[in-house]
């Protein structure tokens, strides 16, 4: 019955998505780096224990650099428009996408098992209680210890995810206190923490506008295919009518983070807004 449901609240969505292009009519302008053995450097994409990192092609260790930290969607995705999602951290788009491999550096990182020694392929820590905390404690120490080690701008770090990684920008983002102060601002592709209750405890919208609380004046950019940033348009602004949030479809009928390697009107405008959020901070 609840899959019933959610299924048909999405239907108005998956109607207008089908309507528009397919990502696949308008040729990439971007390949995202093969990955890379040995050490870190300058325009290479490389393995870093379990995170996958790049250093953009202008990186230099004296400058301070903004970052995109990215998690990625559910794995064992896939739909009839050949749209696929591994739920690994080398599957990811986003950061890539919107820096053009330049002025920003990209760190993608996985949900952990219980025993937060796995990549977990679905959400994150193991059913049924889905725990977050190995998630969130390997979250924390991998943002710090990149700007540590590589020059990220503590100040300008953009939490930015796809789908189950949309959800967890505020779910795992504003779970705590602590892990909630790491982000200047936040990046939403496709989905919502709140707007669907899903199968983890604590999706319920009650749960979700205890942790909206923690969002405060940052930014965040809402985006998805057909209708579904507007879904979450109707969900927030009864809640933050004020707040600094910017909603965008992507333009194509695609569940798929590769739009931005693809030149088009949401990519300019997602450029647009990140170039806003991390030069004013």
């Amino acid at each position: 019955m609840k899959t019933l449901l959610v299924a048909l609240l999405l239907l108005p969505s998956l109607l207008v998505a089908a309507e528009l292009p397919d990502i696949q009519s308008v040729p990439p302008d971007l390949v995202v780096p093969a990955l890379s053995e040995g050490t870190p450097a300058a325009g290479k994409r490389v393995r870093h224990g379990l995170n996958i990192f790049y250093l953009p092609t202008d990186w230099k260790a004296d400058t301070k650099w903004p970052v995109i930290v990215e998690l990625a969607g559910n794995g064992g995705y896939k739909n009839k428009y050949g749209d696929v999602s591994t739920g690994l951290p080398e599957g990811s788009n986003l950061g890539y996408g919107l820096s053009g491999g330049k002025g920003f550096i990209w760190l993608c990182v996985p949900y952990l098992n219980a025993k937060g020694d796995q990549i977990a392929i679905t959400w994150w820590g193991d059913k049924p209680s889905y725990d977050p905390q190995p998630t969130l404690k390997h979250l924390r120490e991998s943002v710090r210890s990149l700007c540590r080690d590589f020059s990220g701008d503590e100040t300008k770090v953009v939490l930015a995810g796809f789908s189950r990684g949309a959800i967890a920008c505020n779910y795992l983002g504003l779970h705590d206190d602590e892990t909630s102060k790491l982000w200047s601002a936040f990046f939403a592709y496709s989905h919502y923490d709140g707007v669907h209750k899903w199968p983890y405890p604590a999706s319920n919208r009650e749960s979700a506008l205890i942790r909206l609380k923690r969002l405060g004046s940052r930014p965040q950019f809402i985006c998805g295919e057909g209708a579904n940033a507007q879904e979450t348009k109707k969900y927030l602004h009864p809640l933050l009518s004020n707040a600094d949030l910017t909603f965008q479809s992507t333009g194509f009928r695609n569940h798929n983070d590769a739009w931005t390697l693809r030149p088009c009107e949401a990519r300019d405008k997602a450029r647009e807004w990140l170039k806003r959020v991390t030069s004013s901070r």
